[in-house]
């Protein structure tokens, strides 16, 4: 029936007044809802929100026929407002595993410094209970040696062989002067020096320094990379947690998260199979780290069992004391030998009466007192490794899952048989669901996703570094390592005990009983590398400062124009919290 104006003037009135008292409210429609979400989630100034719906022929990503809240100006509050949450959802969960894998590096650290402590009071017992004579000066010689080792797990010092045999040197003159020799006057700086100097040469210790070397060049070498391992787990999450979102991905995070604002539907939330497309094109790249990330949670685990084994750091440390007492004892059985050839390479200082008696030639076996207290040491340290690596291996698909935690954790629909699939309110999203991963995006229908991320590639290579940080990949730098491990008790000649062959020109000869100098080079055999319990660990990590570039047994390749940086040092907080203890400890 066609309603005439006169009709209409009387029906007008009418329709208010029943209106009024059956309580509809009439209104003209406005973007009030849409105000209150911009000004709540703090996108931008209230003035870009318009009072009422109009039309904005400029948006580029919210389009539609209707009247719309939106603004161009909206849209590009809400692109950055978008790269802000989802780079907050992906800081929030990757909060507590960066935090676990920073907190288990300190208590590494913390263990190994508590050791040293442990193998350095170890050591002093030996010469107090053995060798009292020299028992003072030779106090300043081991904290020496240990504060070097502490400073070569912090990667601040030599290489391994020149802190033992620097070590040796500088106990030989107290060894001759005590014990070989005693009784003799107040001898010159210069003699004493020219003992030090002349210890290599006489070779007074025969093959202990090179067995001591061999002993503790893996597990201590183990620790340190582990060390700049976890450093690097630590900044791969941080540079994974600032990852840089595409102009692509950034209109589809709008159109899912923010178009539905326009419409003045503030409340509605993404369909799931809608908001796992946009967020697997967004963030393609990362998931492709996953199979890398799984290849540095495996080395972690290889790294921290070799470490807390039978052959591990603790083990190295508390042989130290064993062997030098056999290193002195094998200088005082070849006393007469050495002092003839002493006089000849640094001529005879003036004798004196002897005041006081000598030393017996006594063996004394390392005392083991002190290994209760490491063993409870390390006891706590091995369950701490058996839940730390329990604990990442739940992380082992981390990069892979982001995408659907992220959807899982904030934009599910709660109670609701509506969501948004980015153009309207449905029931159910009815495209194609893509998997993980850049090979999968071709046939994403939300994200046009264009190729590598350079970031993401930076990422894999300090994972792949990891992998030849702890196998060494066969480089021609691992030929410098010591083919075996050597020690007690393993049924070897000590005289095949030695690192490779010499060449004069190394500047390296020795008087025949097996040490070789500590210039020498080792070759490693590949079929002895194949079968060691644990690899040759091999610091290449490129750019990375590993050891003095003079070091030969431990000095990574040298840079190279276009390396990486350094991306494995230890953080300043740590690196200070470790010297602190061991000054405290060794002083």
């Amino acid at each position: 029936m066609e309603l005439s104006p006169k009709r209409l003037k009387w029906l007008l009135p009418l329709c208010l007044l029943l209106a009024r008292f059956s309580g509809v409210h009439l209104r003209s429609p406005s973007c009030h809802e849409v105000r209150t979400a911009f000004q709540l989630r703090q996108i931008g100034p209230l003035n870009l929100v318009p009072d009422f719906p109009g039309r904005d022929g400029d948006l580029q990503i919210c389009t539609h026929d209707g009247p719309t809240c939106c603004t161009k100006r909206m849209e590009e509050r809400y692109q950055v407002m978008v790269r802000r949450e989802v780079l907050q959802s992906i800081h929030f969960l990757s909060y507590e595993l960066k935090y676990r894998i920073e907190k288990n590096g300190e208590a590494f650290q913390e263990a190994f410094t508590s050791l040293i402590h442990i193998a350095s009071n170890h050591t002093n017992s030996l010469f107090k209970t053995g060798y009292r004579t020299m028992a003072k000066e030779a106090t300043e010689v081991v904290k020496g040696l240990f504060t070097d080792l502490s400073l070569y797990v912090l990667d601040l010092s030599r290489n391994i062989d020149d802190i033992v045999l620097s070590f040796f040197d500088s106990l030989f003159p107290l060894v001759y002067n005590r014990l070989i020799h005693p009784g003799l006057s107040e001898v010159s700086m210069d003699y004493l020096e020219c003992l030090r100097l002349a210890r290599q040469d006489i070779n007074p210790f025969g093959t202990y320094p090179m067995k001591m070397v061999a002993e503790m060049t893996r597990p201590l070498q183990a620790m340190k990379t582990l060390l700049q391992v976890l450093n690097i787990g630590s900044e791969v999450l941080n540079m994974t947690k600032n990852v840089v979102f595409t102009r692509e991905c950034s209109r589809a995070l709008v159109k899912m998260e923010y178009c539905s604002h326009c419409h003045g539907l503030t409340l509605i939330k993404p369909c799931v199979a809608y908001c796992f497309n946009v967020m697997r094109g967004c963030l393609a790249n990362v998931a492709d780290i996953d199979s890398y990330w799984q290849g540095y949670i495996s080395n972690l685990d290889e790294l921290t069992s070799f470490i807390t084994g039978p052959r591990g750091v603790e083990q190295a440390l508390l042989r130290v004391a064993p062997l030098v007492n056999e290193a002195i004892l094998h200088a005082q059985l070849n006393g007469p030998e050495i002092s003839t050839t002493v006089s000849k390479v640094c001529d005879q200082p003036q004798e004196r009466a002897l005041t006081a008696p000598l030393d017996s030639t006594v063996r004394v076996p390392a005392t083991a007192s002190f290994k209760p207290q490491a063993a409870t040491q390390f006891a706590n340290l091995t369950q701490r490794r058996r839940d730390f690596m329990n604990y990442i291996r739940r992380f082992r698909t981390f990069h892979a899952s982001l995408a659907e935690q992220i959807c899982e954790d904030e934009l599910l629909p709660q109670d609701s048989s509506t969501c948004w699939n980015g153009e309207s309110v449905v029931e159910s999203y009815t495209n194609r669901v893509v998997g993980n991963g850049l090979k999968e995006q071709a046939n994403n229908p939300e994200v046009k996703v264009r190729g590598p991320d350079s970031l993401v590639k930076k990422v894999i290579d300090m994972l792949l570094s990891v992998d030849t940080m702890v196998h060494g990949k066969r480089s021609k730098q691992l030929e410098q390592w010591p083919s075996r491990e050597a020690g007690s008790g393993d049924g070897k000649n000590e005289d095949t005990e030695s690192s490779g062959d010499c060449d004069d020109e190394d500047g390296c000869t020795g008087s025949g009983s097996g040490e070789v100098g500590r210039k020498k080079k080792t070759n490693v055999l590949e079929d002895r590398a194949k079968n060691s319990i644990f690899p040759a660990v091999a610091p290449t990590l490129k750019g990375a400062k590993v050891a003095s570039p003079s070091s030969s047994p431990d000095t990574a390749a040298g840079s190279k124009p276009g390396a990486a940086p350094n991306h494995c040092s230890l953080s300043s907080v740590a690196l200070v919290t470790m010297l602190g203890l061991l000054c405290h400890w060794l002083l």
